[in-house]
């Protein structure tokens, strides 16, 4: 399906009409076509990608919403709009039905959030970089770049996708826990060494103007295609949106709910591009520092209980542990943050003296 998606979405962005522009191989409207046709691949790859009503009692049906059934006025209208557009709904408009009615689980609350901040934080980064270069070098070029690295990913995903889901639960929530505790770790500790004052706080308006600095002493800005510029940004959306795809996939593959995650990110990606349209500044007032920390917790609390579940630990009350887990993985993180700001109070007072 992505052999003939992916030459089909480039098609589409190429055959826009657009006046002749010398020395440029693609203008910055057919940029946009490309971006907007492969994301289109990706949300479909990853929403097609989920788990067959055979999967066990927490797969989806073929609509793709969850087989667990709501009780009560809430249960009864989500139902009957399920098999009112049963016909014509994918599996991602039947996640938002659920969304509508609210019939989502403590679990599927936790994976929308966890996704949508994680994401949202590297929108905000990969937004900075595309801001830095598109200013003070060429809109063209960046957009370009752009258009290149997403459907980069757009090839990535249609081929990561089916394989991780293909793999038996046990083995898949190994791997995904390991993934994501290893992963939710590296956030937690860049979070809690800046939180406790022995690492520099993540400054958007910092990296966008250093972004600014290093394009202006690139050199003289190239006709048509600017390569400093095509490879800052594809670099940029490139690595971020990996992370994207790599959080995605792996929550959404987990809990047999894909389309969900695709939801939460796409949200995400989509709130963190108008607000940047908007201000046409990086985004500096969003919490960024604050929501990796809750990113690091909750991915590193969630890799605990997948790994544990995949090893064959069996966690008392199921799903419920992570009432626990989180708690705990928090309360950890901030003892650590509180001897950290001792050390860094104890190390200022000795310089003092």
């Amino acid at each position: 399906m992505l052999a003939t998606a992916i030459p089909r979405a480039w098609a589409a962005g190429m055959s826009t009409p657009s006046s002749p522009t010398p020395n440029c191989w693609i203008s910055r409207g057919r940029s946009r076509s490309i971006i907007a046709a492969s994301i289109r691949v990706i949300i479909g790859t990853i929403t097609s990608t989920g788990p067959s009503a055979e999967d066990g009692p927490t797969s989806t049906s073929s609509s793709g919403s969850s087989s667990r059934s709501s009780s009560g006025p809430a249960g009864n209208a989500v139902e009957a709009t399920r098999i009112r557009t049963a016909p014509i709904m994918s599996p991602a408009a039947a996640r938002i039905v659920d969304l509508a009615y609210g019939s989502m689980s403590g679990p599927q609350i936790g994976l929308a959030l966890s996704v949508f901040l994680a994401c949202t934080v590297e929108a905000v980064e990969a937004l900075t970089i595309i801001l830095a270069v598109g200013v003070t070098r060429s809109w063209r070029s960046t957009m370009t770049g752009v258009a290149v690295a997403v459907a980069a990913l757009a090839v990535i995903t249609g081929a990561l996708g089916p394989a991780l889901t293909a793999l038996p639960i046990s083995a898949l929530r190994v791997v995904v826990g390991g993934l994501l505790l290893v992963f939710g770790l590296q956030w937690l500790r860049k979070a809690i060494l800046r939180a406790s004052g022995l690492k520099a706080l993540h400054d958007e308006e910092a990296l966008y103007g250093e972004g600014i600095d290093a394009a202006r002493q690139a050199g003289a800005v190239r006709e048509g295609i600017d390569p400093y510029a095509f490879t800052i940004a594809f670099k940029g959306v490139l690595l971020e949106g990996l992370e994207v795809v790599f959080i995605v996939l792996t929550f959404g593959a987990n809990q047999h709910d894909i389309g969900l995650a695709a939801i939460a990110a796409a949200a995400a990606i989509v709130l963190v591009t108008a607000a940047g349209i908007a201000v046409h500044a990086p985004l500096a007032r969003v919490p960024e520092n604050r929501m990796k920390f809750c990113v690091g917790v909750m991915l590193t609390s969630f890799g605990i209980f997948w790994g544990g579940e995949g090893a064959g630990a069996h966690w008392p009350g199921g799903d419920a542990a992570l009432l626990a887990i989180v708690p705990v993985t928090l309360a950890l993180a901030l003892g650590l943050v509180a001897s950290g700001r001792r050390r860094t109070a104890a190390v200022a007072e000795a310089v003092r003296a």
